[in-house]
């Protein structure tokens, strides 16, 4: 078990299985040391455990929940990338993340910070990253949050 798999182990988490790509597209593509992960909803076993907007029938911290979720789907995702060895992660290099809002909802940074908070925790300072969050009015059956990200790995 790598050293941020045991990390994320002590945090409680435990990383299921890759989600698979829900229409014509691949989890994830390697180039070079850089790892591209196709966007990512929050789904827990399969399914979304919450729907809707941020500031119509969801809270700042129900949309940080949700962007947790994201970021542990998209660390499965890295770690089928990586052969199975997270500790071959160099640098989180990027996020990109969709929030599901209402027009006038203007608090997506601390929304998506429970992404780049998980990424921190569990790859320490290789895990602070450039980011965006942006507001749209819906996402894909009716999710909170959808995060893509770039990851920099060994060899």
């Amino acid at each position: 078990m790598s050293n941020v798999e045991q990390r994320l182990n002590e945090m409680g988490i435990t990383l299921p299985d890759a989600p698979a790509p829900a229409a014509n597209y691949v989890p994830f593509v390697k180039t070079g040391n850089l790892v591209f992960i196709s966007g990512q909803v929050p789904f827990v076993d399969g399914k979304l455990t919450q729907t809707g907007r941020l500031g119509d029938n969801a809270t700042i911290e129900d949309g940080y929940a949700q962007a947790r979720i994201c970021a542990i789907n998209l660390i499965a995702n890295l770690k089928v990338a990586c052969d199975g060895d997270l500790d071959r992660v160099t640098r989180v290099v990027k996020l990109g993340a969709f929030v599901a809002s209402t027009d006038d909802f203007n608090s997506q940074p601390p929304v998506v910070n429970g992404a780049s908070d998980l990424m921190v925790e569990a790859f320490g300072d290789a895990g602070r990253h450039a980011r965006f969050a942006v507001g749209t009015n819906a996402l894909p059956l009716g999710c909170l949050v959808e995060i893509d990200g770039v990851f920099e790995i060994d060899g």
